[in-house]
Parts: C-alpha cells; structure tokens; sequence
C-alpha cells in the first residue's frame, strides 16, 4: 500500500512539474473584418463532392451503378458544352427535388460523415487545405461557399476544422425534405449574393476579403472581393486571371483539369448528383 501511494504521488509531482513547464503558443489576433471563400469541388477538393457522395452510397447498395453513370454522363455533357442554360437547370432541379421530397436530414448528414471519412477525405487538395489554414493561422474565418446541398457542405467544412458553409438550401419540415428549395441553386451569381449577405451581417469588408475558385462560373464571387485566386483553373478563368493580374496556383499534377476525376458543372452537376443521391434514399426508404 505504501509502494502505491509513493508511485501516485511521484505521478502528481510529474504532472505538476509537466504543468508548470508547458508554454502556450501564442493564438493569432482575431480579424473580424477579413475572411476566406473557397468553392469546393475541384478547388477544395477533387473532382465533384456529391459524386463522391453518391459513389459511396452505391457502394452501399443504395442504388445501381447504371443511375451512377447516367448522371456522371449528364455532368460530363453539362462540362464540356458549357451548357448552363436556366431552362435545362430549372428542369433538373425540379426532377432532383421530386425525389428528395421524404428523405429524412438526419440520414444525410450522417451518410456524409461516413462517405467524408471514406471516401473524400484523401480528395483533398494540400495545397488548397494549407491556404485555407493559413487564414485561420491570421485569425481570420474561413467558409466554403458551393452548389452542394448545405448538409455535405457542412460535413465537408466540419471535417475540415473550417469556420461554416454556404451551400444549397432545400426545405425541412420536422427533419423531412419538402421537395421544393429556399430560394435557388447557390450558384454563380447566387454565391455572390450569399457571400455579401454575409459580410453584412458578420461586418466583413469584402475588400479585405479573399475567394477561391476553379471555375469562370464563379466570376461574380471572385469579382466580389479585393484578393481573387483561381486555383486548379479553368481555361476561361486562366485567362480571366492573367488580364486581372489575379493569383493563379495549380495543385494537379500530370493530368489537366478535364481529365482529373470526373468533368462537373458547378449548378447542373450538382443537382444531377443530388438526384442520384436521392434516388438511392427513396429506395432504401422503400426497402426498409
């Protein structure tokens, strides 16, 4: 019994010794007035969120490798045409929004989690990750801005130990999607708007702001702030940059942008995703 309160003691003592030599490092100086944007897919990570969302739920048997390919082709064709016509985008989204209606939120974000850990965490771009870390090291907040459903956007940005994100919004009742949205598709010029929505309330000045993107879709959020950056670009964005003297970093390796992961459209991609992944809910809801 002695022996034991001797070793306990010498434990105590170590800890207080410990204690008394740990030097904190010193915390950046918040800055209230300057944040970060990044987009997601193909900036923060690559190829698109909601494929990797949807690949994973195919891997769980959720739905078939067939409704995977059909809509990764409708990306590609999206992607390569440039195809963004409001008519074609409205059709989608009302088609995706149909089979949401029903899916519970907690069944989302909890299969974002996992596929996160599975299958997108390794997708991550280091170079992107340590721009976004290094606004947080200045004390600044740092928030994803992207047309993915708010639910894996937040995921994404929790995972990631980033302050928020600014994501599509669809409408809940009781944890239930509704099927229709709140508001609209937050692409393009929709990212600006929520983007200086934010500012206003969160006393940003957007010239002390900073945004990041792949995509000349995004021109209106990079127009937004005073310190543009187009990472892993596009060619219109490339030369966008280059006539505005913006920064232009470059992460890929061997391969260009088209032939990384798969070809996406920021807003059409998206909800065409989105109704793979819903596809898949429905059915396991039917199943159960």
């Amino acid at each position: 019994m002695k022996r034991l309160i001797r070793r306990r003691s010498a434990a105590e003592t170590a800890g207080e010794v410990a204690a008394a030599a740990a030097v904190a490092l010193p915390m950046a100086e918040p800055d209230p007035t300057a944040a970060a944007f990044f987009d997601v897919d193909n900036t923060m990570m690559r190829g698109a969120s909601i494929y990797h969302f949807a690949r994973g739920l195919a891997s769980r048997g959720l739905f078939t490798t067939k409704d995977l390919v059909r809509f990764a082709l409708g990306q590609a064709v999206f992607r390569v045409r440039g195809d963004e016509n409001p008519e074609h985008i409205a059709e989608a989204r009302e088609t995706a929004l149909a089979f949401v209606a029903g899916s519970k939120v907690e069944d989302i974000v909890r299969l974002g989690e996992e596929i996160y850990d599975e299958a997108m965490a390794d997708r991550i771009w280091p170079g992107t990750r340590a721009l976004a870390q290094s606004h947080l090291d200045a004390g600044q907040r740092v928030w994803l801005v992207t047309a993915t459903p708010i639910e894996l956007a937040r995921v994404i940005a929790q995972r990631l130990g980033l302050t928020g994100a600014l994501g599509t919004v669809s409408e809940t009742v009781d944890g239930v999607y509704t099927g229709r949205l709140v508001g609209d598709l937050l692409h393009g010029p929709a990212k600006a708007e929520a983007v200086r929505a934010l500012a206003r309330r969160e006393g940003l000045d957007l010239n002390r702001c900073f945004a990041y993107s792949d995509s000349a879709n995004d021109l209106p959020l990079l127009s937004l702030v005073g310190h543009a950056v187009a990472i892993n670009p596009d060619g219109e964005l490339r030369d966008h940059a280059r006539e505005n003297e913006w920064d232009i970093k470059d992460f890929r390796t061997g391969r260009r942008a088209t032939m990384i992961g798969l070809p996406i459209a920021a807003g059409a991609g998206a909800v065409a995703g989105g109704v793979a992944a819903a596809i898949a809910l429905r059915r396991h809801y039917r199943s159960s």
